[in-house]
C-alpha cells in the first residue's frame, strides 16, 4: 500500500455515510449512561452503539411459562398472577422478609434478603394482585422464589419480557443495564439502505437489517436468537459479505498491478539443489513451480504458502529467494519475532551463501554503525536477502530493487502489515507463509485475496511423534522418565501456560516449575518466556540449542522459531487449556532429529467431554489439516480465529462452523458484485459502500482508486 493509499484510507474513515453516524456514536449518548456506566459498557462490549448492537445474546431466560402454583416443579422459571397474603418479618436481620402469595390452587413464599419493609409494602401491598416472575425452588417442602426478577402490577403486564436476553458481562455490569443500554441503542439508530438483493431476502425469509437487530435483541420467541434463525443468518451474511467484498476489492487491486517479471534461467536453483544433502519432496517441487510461474509472469504474485509443521516451507522460500536474486531482485523476509528472524538467518545463510548471495538480518536490536552499514547495503544493493521483524517497515530502510517480499507466520500480521512492507518496492511479488494449517472456510474468509499453495507431504525420514495423555497426578512418573531421557543425552521442552502464579487461576507457572525442576536437575535447566528482553530470549534459545541446558521451561513463546534437533521430548502442562492448533504447533518443536520423540500432554482432572475429545485427536493424528478442521468443529470459529489462538480475524455475528454455507454464498456474491461493479457506483454498489463502512472494512474503498 502506498503512502497515498494509507492516507486515503485514513481519510475514508472521516467520509463515513451520514446514515451511519448514529451507529458510531458513543454509548455516552444513551439516556441514563454516565461516565462510569460508559466505561463498563466499553470494557464489556465496546465504546460505540454498534459495538452493543453487534454483541449478540449468549443465551436467554424464557418467562413464558405461566403455571398455577400447584403445577410448579423445582428449579424452573415461572411467571405467576398471584394475590399478596401477608408479610412476615424476622427479628434476625440475617433472615429474609417473607411475603406469602397465593392463587386458587395454592400458595408460595417470596423471600427478600436485606430488603426494607417500606419498599416491600409499596410493591407488594397485602390484598393486591401482582405479576411475579423468577426461579421457583423447593425448600423444606415449600415453594420459594428468592428475590423475584419482576414484581409488576396487572396494568404493567406489557413491561415483562417473555423472552429475556442474556449477554456476556464484566465486573460492574448487570444484565439489566446491558439490556437497557442495547434497547436504547436500538431506538437511536437509523434505517439503512438494503444491500442484499430482494430475491435472496425472499428466498430465505430474511428480515431487513434493522429488523434483524431488533429480533435478536428483543426476541418474541426463543428461536429468534438461534444461530440458524432468519435474523441471525441475515446479520451473519451481512458481516461475511462485507469481509468478502473487501477481500475482492484487495484482490482486484492486486490484479490491476503490473508486477516484476523475474526472468531467471534457474542456475541458482540448480546449484541450491546440488548443495543440499536431501531430496525435496514432490510437494515442495510442485508448490515452487506455482510460485515460479507467478514470479515469471507480468502480474504481481500474491500467494499464500501453507504447510504442516516440518513440511519444509523454509526450503521452498529459499528456492524463491534464489530465483528472485538471479534476476537481480532483492528479497525481504519478515518474521514475527527476533528469535524466528535469527533462525531464518542461520538457515538461509547456509543455503544461499554458497551461491554467492549475501544474507543479512535487521532487527530492533541493531543500532549505530552496524545498523547504518546494513541500511547502506540494502540501499546500494550489496545485500541480496534481508530478514527482519517490523524494523523492515522503518522509513530509513530503503531497498535498491525489492522484488520479493516473504512474510512468515502470516497469521501474526495484519493485512496492513502486508501492504506496509510491499510499498518498499515497485509492486514486488508477495509470498506469505503459515505453519498453521487453515481450514478451507477460514482460508476463504481470511486469505481470499491470495492464491493458495499447500505442501501436503513431510520430508522423508521424519519420524512420528508418540503422543501420550497423562493426569497431573503422574507428575512424579513423568519426572523419572525425564531423568532417564537426559541420561541418554536427550533434551526436553517443558511448557507452562502462565509466567507467574495467579491466585485466580490454579495453573503451574513457568517460574514455579522452573524453580522446582532446578532443585531436581541443577543448573542445566533454562527458562524462556515472553517477558524477557529480545536479547535474553535469543541468548537462552542459543544456549539450549548448544546443549547448555537439558530442560527448557517455557511458555508458548517456543511455538514458533526454535529448532533444536536434539530436543526429543515436550511436556505440556494443563494441555486441556490449549486449543488443538496450538498444541499441534508446540508438538512440532520435537521430532526434528533422528531420535524417536515424545509429546506428553498433562491434564488436570476432571476433564470435560470436549477436552477429552481434543486430547484424543492429538493422540490419534499428526495431520495438521485434519486437526485444524476438528478444532473448528469442537471449539467453533470464535476461539479458533481469535487473536488468542491463531491471530486470524474474529467475527462478531458469525460462527463459521455453523455458517459455512453463508460464507460460500457471500464469497460468490462479493465476486459477482466487484466483477459487475468494480467501483461500486450502482444503486446496490452504493449500499454496499455503506455495508463496508458499517463493518469497518472500508479500507477496500480506498483501493478502488488505486492501481
Amino acid at each position: 500500500m502506498s503512502l497515498a493509499i494509507s492516507r486515503k484510507i485514513r481519510f475514508t474513515n472521516k467520509m463515513r455515510p451520514e446514515p451511519l453516524f448514529s451507529y458510531f456514536s458513543s454509548t455516552s449518548t444513551l439516556n441514563g449512561v454516565g461516565p462510569k456506566t460508559c466505561d463498563i459498557l466499553s470494557r464489556a462490549m465496546g465504546p460505540r452503539l454498534l459495538d452493543l448492537l453487534f454483541t449478540p445474546p449468549s443465551s436467554f431466560i424464557d418467562r413464558s411459562y405461566t403455571p398455577k402454583i400447584f403445577e410448579i416443579t423445582d428449579n424452573v422459571v415461572v411467571t405467576l398472577v398471584v394475590t399478596v397474603g401477608s408479610h412476615s418479618i424476622n427479628k434476625n436481620k440475617n433472615q429474609p422478609i417473607k411475603v406469602r402469595v397465593f392463587d386458587e390452587t395454592g400458595d408460595l413464599t417470596l423471600c427478600f434478603f436485606k430488603a426494607k419493609k417500606e419498599y416491600l409494602d409499596k410493591i407488594l401491598p397485602v390484598g393486591s394482585k401482582r405479576i411475579i416472575s423468577g426461579k421457583a425452588q423447593f425448600y423444606n417442602s415449600e415453594i420459594n422464589i428468592v428475590h423475584p426478577d419482576y414484581v409488576l402490577s396487572i396494568s404493567e403486564k406489557n413491561k415483562l419480557p417473555l423472552i429475556e436476553t442474556i449477554y456476556p458481562l464484566t465486573d460492574g455490569l448487570t444484565q439489566k443495564v446491558a439490556r437497557k443500554s442495547i434497547l436504547n441503542a436500538l431506538d437511536k439508530i437509523t434505517a439503512l439502505p438494503e444491500w442484499i438483493e430482494k430475491s435472496i431476502l425472499d428466498q430465505y425469509s430474511w428480515p431487513k437489517f434493522n429488523e434483524a437487530l431488533i429480533k435478536i435483541h428483543s426476541p418474541i420467541h426463543p428461536s429468534d436468537i438461534k444461530l440458524t434463525s432468519p435474523p441471525r443468518l441475515r446479520l451473519a451474511y451481512d458481516e461475511l459479505l462485507a469481509k468478502q467484498v473487501a477481500i475482492a476489492l484487495v484482490r482486484n487491486n492486486n490484479q490491476k498491478k503490473v508486477g516484476i517479471v523475474h526472468n531467471s534461467i534457474g542456475n541458482y536453483i540448480d546449484e541450491l539443489l546440488n548443495e543440499v544433502e536431501f531430496e525435496p519432496t514432490s510437494s515442495q517441487y510442485s508448490v515452487f513451480e506455482e510460485i515460479k510461474k507467478d514470479m515469471s509472469s507480468p502480474n504481481r504474485m500474491t500467494r499464500l504458502l501453507q504447510g504442516d509443521v516440518g513440511s519444509g516451507k523454509t526450503f521452498v522460500a529459499a528456492m524463491a529467494c534464489a530465483y528472485a536474486a538471479e534476476s537481480g531482485s532483492q528479497v525481504a523476509l519478515m518474521a514475527p519475532t527476533e528469535i524466528l528472524a535469527r533462525q531464518h538467518l542461520v538457515t538461509l545463510k547456509s543455503l544461499l551463501e554458497p551461491l554467492g548471495l549475501t544474507v543479512e538480518a535487521i532487527t530492533g536490536r541493531d543500532k549505530g554503525i552496524q545498523r547504518k552499514a546494513l541500511e547502506t547495503g540494502l540501499k546500494e544493493g550489496y545485500i541480496d536477502v534481508v530478514i527482519g521483524t517490523h524494523a523492515l517497515f522503518q522509513d530509513n530502510t530503503i531497498f535498491k530493487k525489492l522484488g520479493l517480499v516473504i512474510i512468515d507466520e502470516q497469521h501474526r500480521f495484519g493485512v496492513h502489515d502486508r501492504f506496509k512492507l510491499t510499498e518498499k518496492g515497485d509492486s514486488p511479488d508477495l509470498l506469505v507463509m503459515t505453519a498453521t494449517p487453515i481450514p478451507r472456510t477460514l482460508a476463504l474468509s481470511s486469505y481470499g485475496d491470495l492464491d493458495i499453495s499447500t505442501i501436503t507431504e513431510k520430508p522423508v525420514g521424519r519420524k512420528p511423534i508418540g503422543t501420550h495423555i497423562l493426569p497431573m497426578q503422574k507428575l512424579d512418573e513423568v519426572i523419572e522418565g525425564i531423568k532417564r531421557a537426559i541420561k541418554s543425552n536427550k533434551q526436553v521442552y517443558w511448557v507452562c501456560p502462565l509466567v507467574e502464579d495467579s491466585e485466580l487461576i490454579e495453573l503451574s507457572s513457568v517460574l514455579d516449575r522452573y524453580n522446582q525442576l532446578k532443585l531436581l536437575f541443577g543448573e542445566r535447566v533454562g527458562m524462556l518466556h515472553g517477558r524477557l528482553k529480545p536479547l535474553e530470549k535469543d541468548t537462552i534459545s542459543k544456549e539450549f540449542k548448544s546443549g547448555k541446558y537439558d530442560i527448557l521451561v517455557a511458555t508458548t513463546v517456543i511455538e514458533v522459531g526454535i529448532d533444536v534437533p536434539n530436543a526429543s521430548i515436550i511436556v505440556i502442562e494443563h494441555a486441556e487449556r490449549f486449543g488443538l492448533a496450538q498444541l499441534h504447533q508446540l508438538r512440532g518443536r520435537v521430532g526434528r532429529g533422528s531420535s524417536a520423540s515424545s509429546c506428553l500432554l498433562l491434564y488436570k482432572s476432571p476433564l470435560s467431554n470436549n477436552s477429552k475429545s481434543r486430547l484424543e485427536i492429538m493422540r490419534a493424528t499428526e495431520d495438521g489439516f485434519l486437526i485444524a478442521e476438528k478444532d473448528l468443529e469442537l471449539r467453533g470459529s470464535g476461539d479458533l480465529i481469535g487473536s488468542k489462538q491463531s491471530g486470524l480475524p474474529a467475527h462478531r455475528l458469525v460462527e463459521l462452523d455453523k455458517h459455512k454455507s453463508l460464507l460460500l454464498a457471500a464469497d460468490e456474491d462479493a465476486k459477482s458484485i466487484i466483477k459487475n461493479d468494480p467501483m461500486l457506483i450502482s444503486k446496490r454498489g452504493k449500499s454496499i459502500r455503506v455495508l463496508l463502512y458499517l463493518f469497518e472494512q472500508d479500507f477496500g474503498i480506498a483501493l478502488m482508486g488505486a492501481g
